[in-house]
């Protein structure tokens, strides 16, 4: 059977868990803001997380920033991440993330520099999912492996959501029928190597629910024949509601 649960309170269940949440979060977001004592900067597609668990930031050229780094190489800084959910949902907000630490410029700017780059040595970092935070530790994030879906579970679940809806609603016979009473519309909000997550909006308040893999994902090449079971596995249940 394929395992059905209502969304937990929150996925980072462990600071192993949070770390790959947070660098799952940095693979695809838009929204990242980077601050600095009394500068802020928009720096969504900017970034990338290196191999030993820094983040590299591309920083605005001719900006306050790149500005106020001429003169003091090393600040601390802070790195807001928020992750936002794909589709037109409600409440878009999946999850934020913070890191603190040591901005430090790979070399010596001067004001014409274009595209200056900077990197963060991390002191610390959380992650909050649903008002729960969990603190991450510096070493487990360093070591910690992005989701192989988060590169492409915006594209992915967009695709879902504007070109099959009739597989999403196919998929809602594997949520009990008592879920489903006074939903006004079902759309997939979350899709990583566990599962798919559907939400279930209702007139007041929205409930979430993840259909779960047989196994985790370790391939993205392996997602169709996941989606392919659950889709089995809905077929099975229309077919013992018809008797």
């Amino acid at each position: 059977m394929i395992a059905l649960s209502k969304f937990p309170t929150s996925t980072a269940d462990s600071t192993d868990d949070a770390a790959v949440r947070l660098r799952s979060m940095l693979v695809a977001a838009d929204s990242l803001t980077l601050r600095v004592p009394g500068i802020e900067a928009y720096v969504g597609g900017r970034h990338a997380v290196t191999g030993d668990g820094r983040l590299r930031v591309e920083l605005p050229a001719r900006s306050h920033l790149t500005e106020h780094l001429t003169h003091q190489r090393e600040t601390v800084a802070m790195v807001e991440v928020t992750d936002l959910a794909p589709t037109p949902v409600r409440d878009r907000v999946r999850g934020r993330g913070t890191l603190t630490g040591w901005l430090v410029t790979e070399a010596e700017l001067t004001a014409g520099d274009q595209e200056p780059v900077a990197v963060l040595d991390l002191a610390t970092a959380e992650l909050t999912v649903d008002g729960r935070t969990t603190h991450v530790d510096p070493d487990a994030f360093a070591t910690a492996r992005p989701d192989p879906l988060a590169a492409s579970e915006a594209d992915l679940l967009c695709h879902l959501d504007h070109h099959h809806p009739q597989t999403v609603e196919r998929l809602c016979r594997l949520v009990p029928a008592r879920q489903l009473q006074g939903v006004r519309r079902v759309r997939p909000v979350r899709l990583d190597r566990h599962g798919l997550v559907l939400r279930l909006e209702l007139p007041a308040g929205d409930r979430d629910v993840r259909l779960r893999f047989r196994t985790p994902l370790r391939h993205p090449d392996h997602l169709g024949f996941e989606i392919e079971a659950l889709l089995q596995e809905a077929h099975g249940c229309r077919s013992r509601r018809a008797r």
